[in-house]
């Protein structure tokens, strides 16, 4: 592996706010905190509980949110080499630090007005996409380096949505059933259709509902109530589509984005 080594400019305050999307439960930020006190990359992998390579990866996400380099790496010698924080690394586990003191705070006061955490952490997941169904994680499959997620959705009469992420994604958010996180998907990578959706077992979740609203033409934007009352937003295929059509709507794993319910910063393939 290729010898990593420490930048000489300084961290820009904003870039270390980057860093900063994911709680201190997240284990790309263990990961760092373990750095410290062993030195080594791959005794911080298994002190967190995942593999080398996705130590890697939580160094590289983290790395590439800050702007700088946050591990200087050395390679060979009697001792083997080890790891050590650079100067910004270890600005980011200070701030790290006060945000979660801070992040503490604040909840407790929210909680005591009647506002609960689960809600509170959805609602501060700034996205572009349109889709967001708080879900309970149900199973993973492992196949190579990808896992397919099933997900219950609050609603009882649809099938499990499929999300499908890198092993060491699903490592380092330390995902296992029962467990709560938010699914996310955009509205232009779920199809509607007028027709039956091709089954495609893992690779996708096919939904029946009916449109509430739809834009005019032919692939238009169209909303879709399931059932049990979630709500889909994705883009007619073929014909346009007029409310209160019967439709089927295919969401494909791989588009479905995981973040963790709490606070933690997304996590996918």
């Amino acid at each position: 592996m290729a010898d990593r080594t420490a930048s000489s400019s300084p961290m820009p305050a904003t870039a270390l706010l980057d860093a900063l999307g994911h709680s201190m439960s997240d284990k790309r930020i263990e990961v760092l905190r373990h750095l410290v006190h062993n030195g080594s990359i791959s005794q911080s992998a298994r002190d967190c509980g995942i593999s080398y390579k996705a130590a890697w990866q939580a160094l590289d996400t983290l790395t590439n949110l800050a702007g700088v380099t946050l591990v200087e790496r050395s390679v060979g010698g009697a001792g083997g080499g080890g790891a050590t924080l650079t100067e910004a690394g270890h600005a980011l586990l200070q701030a790290a630090d006060a945000m979660e003191r801070a992040r503490s705070e604040v909840l407790a006061r929210l909680q005591g007005a009647g506002l609960h955490q689960p809600v509170l952490a959805r609602l501060a997941v700034r996205t572009s996409m349109r889709n967001q169904w708080p879900c309970t994680v149900q199973s993973l499959h492992t196949e190579g380096g990808r896992v397919t997620v099933l997900l219950h959705t609050d609603s009882r009469h649809a099938a499990p949505l499929r999300a499908q992420v890198t092993r060491e994604s699903a490592e380092l958010m330390g995902l296992f059933p029962g467990q709560a996180v938010l699914a996310m998907a955009k509205a232009t990578a779920v199809q509607v259709l007028s027709g039956a959706a091709a089954a495609d077992g893992l690779q996708a979740t096919v939904w029946d509902g009916e449109v509430t609203r739809a834009d005019t033409g032919e692939g238009a934007e169209v909303a879709v109530r399931l059932p049990g009352g979630v709500h889909v937003v994705g883009f007619a295929v073929g014909a346009p589509l007029q409310p209160g059509a019967q439709v089927q709507v295919r969401i494909p794993a791989a588009a479905v984005v995981l973040a963790l319910v709490d606070g933690a910063g997304l996590a996918g393939a």
